[in-house]
Formats: structure tokens, sequence, C-alpha cells
């Protein structure tokens, strides 16, 4: 633990051109919310949680056989108390920054998940963390996740608030990937209108292992979201793809960070974004690469669409070599629909409409195709249509 004088000591994290202090995200009381109700699939293997709620859990008989835990945060504290101490702030230090240290203080909720090395997973697994937003309080959670030796899974994780009362979250996930480990970490974040956000998250890769995120940023409310690999180990590869939609006057700012440290390490980040009415979103891409990580590849390429002309939308790439013997680039562009593309469509006997939810379904394609299962393909589809159903506004 952190005395809060020290954290109030701590600086806030530094995300470019996002004007996001007058959030008030370093003050937040942790609300405690109670629920029998959930909204999870009933044949999906996962855990939901909702508000400090387990409300639906699910593995199968061999992957407990397997030392498999999937459990509530608080479950885990209390049931693996040596392993979760050890485990937390290992990925996301928690003196790194003022919003880090206080989720570290005084997160009340989440999930966490081991899988033991060489563990065998043949289905998706799902996270799910629901913040009820009943009592006006705030939402402070914490997943992590352990991933052994030569260990692949698919994971699709979701956090969601209901639109009930005005409140702020702060979401911290760690993801450790050891040795040999082959992860796909698929997510949406879904927050109401009524939440304001913080969410961070971030990844050690081990030797010859792999982290890729597919990251849809749906939020509703003003967020700002760090996500970041650190490619620790020899040959370590992270492909990082984010897609973003913002609406109304809500802005999101992203800082999307891939850091190449070990020798033959690759980093790439693919990011998308589309605008609509008076938002804002703001795409900052860093590629690091380490003195002593030669070899290394590192590549970003953020392209944001803008559908009106009130709104603002930035995409910033920087690239950091501190090797010689590395190969590195970036690509970056903020501009409007395609009007051949239109016309091509339109005369096709399209609408106007339907042409243009056509070009921004494509214009996401790469990160939806990567979408674990039909139904969180179909879910992200679907709140494309939602969000569209303002762009007139």
């Amino acid at each position: 633990m952190i005395d809060n004088k020290s954290i109030k000591d701590l600086p806030m994290p530094i995300f470019a051109k996002v004007r996001y202090h007058a959030w008030l995200l370093d003050d937040m009381q942790p609300a405690l919310e109670f629920t029998d109700q959930g909204y999870f699939n009933q044949e999906e293997l996962g855990i939901e949680v909702s508000g400090q709620s387990t409300t639906y859990s699910k593995l199968t008989d061999d992957l407990i056989r397997q030392g498999v835990i999937l459990m509530s945060m608080q479950d885990a504290q209390q049931r693996h108390q040596q392993l979760v101490k050890k485990l937390i702030g290992s990925v996301i230090p928690n003196n790194l920054d003022r919003l880090a240290a206080q989720n570290f203080n005084a997160f009340n909720t989440g999930i966490f998940l081991y899988i033991p090395d060489n563990t065998q997973i043949k289905h998706v697994l799902h996270l799910t963390l629901n913040h009820l937003s009943v009592t006006g309080k705030d939402f402070i959670a914490r997943i992590f996740v352990y991933v052994g030796q030569n260990v692949t899974v698919d994971m699709m994780q979701l956090i969601h608030s209901a639109d009930l009362e005005k409140s702020k979250a702060s979401v911290v996930i760690e993801v450790l990937a050891a040795t040999g480990a082959q992860v796909n970490y698929a997510n949406v974040d879904a927050f109401s209108q009524k939440t304001t956000g913080y969410i961070n998250r971030q990844a050690n890769v081990g030797d010859h292992a792999t982290v890729d995120w597919s990251n849809v940023s749906f939020n509703d409310g003003n967020v700002i979201t760090k996500l970041e690999s650190r490619l620790n180990g020899e040959g370590a590869t992270s492909h990082v793809g984010v897609i973003a939609l913002t609406h109304k006057k809500q802005t999101q700012g992203l800082v999307t960070e891939v850091r190449n440290t070990g020798r033959h390490s690759v980093g790439h980040i693919f990011q998308r974004g589309v605008i609509l009415n008076h938002s804002a979103l703001i795409f900052n891409g860093i590629g690091r690469i380490i003195k002593g990580a030669k070899g290394s590849d590192a590549q970003q390429e953020s392209r944001v669409l803008m559908l009106s002309h009130h709104a603002r939308g930035e995409a910033n790439p920087l690239l950091l070599i501190d090797e010689n013997d590395v190969t590195a680039g970036h690509a970056a562009s903020v501009g409007r629909v395609d009007e051949q593309q239109m016309y091509y469509l339109m005369s096709r006997g399209l609408t106007e409409k339907v042409a243009r939810k056509l070009v921004i379904r494509g214009f996401m394609g790469q990160i939806l195709a990567k979408m674990p299962t039909k139904a969180a393909r179909q879910a992200v589809i679907d709140e494309i249509e939602r969000k569209l159903q303002y762009e007139g506004n």
C-alpha cells in the first residue's frame, strides 16, 4: 500500500493532446454494489463479476484438473493470498503514476486468471466486468491474467457500465505471458455516457511469447485508455490492434505503446478511429526500441475517419529508437469518407446511410475479423449501428 500523501505526490499519466484533468479521475470513492442478476451467455466458459458479486462462473472439469484458477479478485485474495500478492503489481508498478497507485490502493473488485504451464485450452475464455452504477460511487477494478509457459489461449474481455448514476471508473489490467505463451486478448470497452473512465492495460511478454491485442474502445463517456506491450524476451511479439468510435460530445484519448527490449522482438500498432458529431478522438502511438534490442521491428499505423465538420481527431505517431540494427516505421492520417467509395456503393442502389455504414465497417474490418467469436463480432457491429444513429445530431 502507498499512503495517500505519497499518491498525491505522484504525477498524473501523460495523454498528449487530451485535456482530462478536469475529470478528477484521481478523486474516487469505491462503490460497494451487489446483485444476483447477470448478463452472461450461460453456455460460455468464463466469469462475470458485477459490482462485488460473481454473477456467473464456469470452467470445465479438465481445466480445473490442470490447475486453472478463474475467480473474482476478492475470492482470489482470500483463497490464494500469497499468489495474488506476488503477482499484483508485477506488470504495472503501484507507483507508476497517480492513477495507477490509486487503483492499486483502492480496487475492491475484479477478476483473477491463472493458467499453469503447458495447460491445454480448447475454448475461448470470457472475462466480463459490470459496473452497476446504482449508488453514484465509483468503480475501481483490477484484472490479472497469468499465462504459463507454452500455453495458447484466446480471451474475450468486456467492461460495461449501466447508464444509471453519474460516476467514475478506474480499471487496471495486467497480463503476464511466460516463455512460449501465445495470447490473443480481445476486449470491448463499453462504459456508458454517465461514466468517466481510466483504463490501463499492459502486458509483459517473455521469450518467444506473443500477446496480440484486439482493443475495441466503444465507450460513450469521456475515457482515457493506456495500452502497452513490453517485449522483454528474445523473440517476443505483440500486434496491437485498436478500433475506436466517438460520438455526441465525448472525448476518448488513447496512448498505445510497444516497448522492444528483447532482441529480435516484433511490435506492431494498428489503429482505426471514427469520429461523429462534436466528439474528439486522439490516438497517441509510441514505438520504443531500447538499446540492445538488436534485430527488432517496430511499426505503427494510425488512421482517423471524420464524419463531422465539428469533430476533432488526431493521430500522433512517435518512434523512440536507441539501437541501430533494427527496422521501424510509422504512418498516420486524419481524413473524411472516400467520396469515390461512396459513389461506387450508391451507384449500386445503396442509400447513402447504408453505404456509409459499409465504409465504416470495412475501415474497421481488420480488427473486427480478429474478434474470437461470431457473437463478439456481431456485438461490435451492433455498437457501430447504434452509434451511427446519432450521426446527424
